[in-house]
């Protein structure tokens, strides 16, 4: 007869049991759904492999990165119109001499000179008692016609504001053959080191009487050295003009270069009043 301590260990034993069995399976169904995921996560590598080295997934990196790393740039900005006309038929003269010319023009009167461009007429009243040797030049030079259908070859937008002009050769290095003395540099006009907008000045070569028949036309108040002839004046409407090539930009983007704008000289013209 089985006592009652025998019975109880039985059943202790038979509760293990059960228990291992319990466990046993749990961890054999755990096994089973970890080797079913195992087998899912294979094939979806698998199949991603695949499809990365047949290029479907490459392509689609290949777009995001570029999107990422290398954004499109901007449309370049629309270059503006030219604001000037087409020049009038003709060519530079090919004019040269050895000496200044001599004295003709009347140093007690007034003289203008007249820029007729293909962007506007540009009016000068002429500093004729202040500059004579210049004047007397311009004179000259005009009356042979060697501005006319010459362009304008530079402008500058940064620091100092003026159109450069009179070179027939249109590279900055051209000039009559001859110098002139500079003028006029104490002219009351020039103020701190100021040449005012609407001044008219002589180019030069940075040496001392060394101005030609390269002149600028300063369009908005400029700091520069009072070494350059001051030797006329532009009128309002001539202002106007200037303002327009100037809003036209030059070539560089740096501030310094040929205008955008065709800004050629149809015609000079010195006249006396």
């Amino acid at each position: 007869m089985v006592s009652q301590e025998q019975r109880r260990r039985q059943l202790a034993r038979e509760k293990f049991l059960r228990q291992q069995q319990r466990r046993t399976s749990a961890r054999r169904k755990a096994r089973m759904r970890n080797s079913v995921i195992a087998s899912v996560l294979g094939v979806i590598v698998i199949g991603s492999v695949a499809l990365y080295t047949t290029g479907v997934l490459k392509n689609d990196d290949k777009a995001n990165a570029s999107s990422e790393t290398t954004p499109s740039a901007p449309a370049s900005p629309s270059k503006a119109p030219d604001p000037c006309e087409k020049a009038a038929a003709g060519s530079v003269k090919k004019l040269s001499w050895k000496k200044e010319p001599a004295m003709t023009i009347d140093t007690s009167a007034a003289y203008t000179m007249k820029l007729a461009t293909t962007c506007g007429d540009i009016d000068i009243a002429l500093k004729t008692a202040a500059a004579p040797h210049t004047v007397n030049s311009f004179d000259f030079l005009a009356a042979q016609g060697f501005f006319d259908h010459t362009k304008c070859h530079r402008l500058t937008t940064n620091g100092i504001y003026v159109l450069q002009c009179g070179d027939p050769t249109g590279t900055g290095s051209g000039g009559p053959g001859y110098t002139i003395p500079d003028e006029n540099l104490k002219d009351k006009s020039l103020k701190g080191g100021v040449y005012p907008a609407g001044t008219v000045a002589m180019a030069n070569t940075g040496q001392k009487h060394s101005g030609g028949s390269q002149f600028f036309l300063v369009y908005q108040d400029s700091q520069l050295p009072p070494s350059y002839t001051p030797f006329g004046t532009i009128d309002a409407a001539g202002l106007k003009v200037l303002k327009k090539i100037a809003a036209a930009g030059e070539s560089t983007g740096q501030g310094d270069g040929a205008p955008n704008a065709t800004v050629v000289i149809n015609k000079a013209t010195v006249t006396k009043s």
